[in-house]
């Protein structure tokens, strides 16, 4: 199942709330580097957090906050036409509410304990 993404796709559409795209011009393959970078340094979070290692867990964030930069998900937005960032904000609150009002989310959106759901 595809992700719910608005029209202009700067957003993807999580539990009604906005949520910043990857920048399209990334291309796969520097996509798929920093996807990995973010999620090894996720993983070291954890393992900061576990070990109560107060330096690996600064290292491990920052890292974190560098790769979704890298990504277009944090930091100066990665669209060219002047529109402000969104991010977070809930879709009724944004010019994307007209839209997301004829939206049929029941096929864009898993349902927990459905086989397309995460968790």
């Amino acid at each position: 199942m595809d992700p719910l993404t608005t029209p202009d796709g700067s957003y993807l559409i999580v539990r009604v709330r906005l949520w910043r795209t990857t920048t399209p011009s990334l291309g796969e393959h520097g996509m798929q580097r920093l996807v990995n970078e973010l999620m090894d340094a996720r993983r070291a979070v954890k393992a900061a957090k576990t070990s109560g290692d107060a330096e690996a867990l600064a290292t491990g964030r920052q890292t974190v906050d560098n790769a979704k930069v890298g990504l277009g998900q944090r930091g100066p937005v990665w669209w060219t036409d002047g529109a402000p960032d969104r991010n977070r904000h809930l879709v009724k609150n944004s010019p994307y509410a007209g839209w997301f009002k004829n939206v049929d989310t029941r096929k864009t959106t898993p349902r927990k304990g459905s086989a397309d759901a995460e968790g």
